[in-house]
């Protein structure tokens, strides 16, 4: 395929009409990754425009302006870092306890 364009995070991105729809357009992520990749490293821009969402890629018309108000793109550390993983939880009581087995005496 050929090369469409990088993104700041060092993501390249490729298109080859050739293939079937769906499959003609891929990411070669950034070395920096490894083998450690997944999807929530591309930006949202290139998404739509992998997904086919949009024609023209973000180096050729880039999306609505960027408020000062939005944060900066980042990706989903949950399965890379433990610290700063998503854990949800509940602040209301379980209907149902666990069975504790009774202990013998000594």
């Amino acid at each position: 395929g050929k090369l469409v364009g990088e993104d700041k995070y060092g993501n390249k991105y490729f298109e080859n009409n050739e293939y079937f729809l769906g499959r003609n357009r891929w990411v070669h992520y950034a070395p920096k990754h490894g083998l450690e990749y997944d999807g929530s490293q591309i930006p949202s821009e290139w998404h739509r425009w992998l997904h086919s969402m949009t024609d023209d890629p973000p180096n050729k018309v880039p999306p609505s302006p960027q408020h000062k108000w939005l944060a900066d793109h980042e990706q989903n550390p949950s399965g890379v870092n433990p610290r700063r993983e998503y854990v949800p939880y509940s602040t209301t009581r379980p209907k149902i306890e666990a069975w504790k087995p009774p202990s013998k005496p000594l």
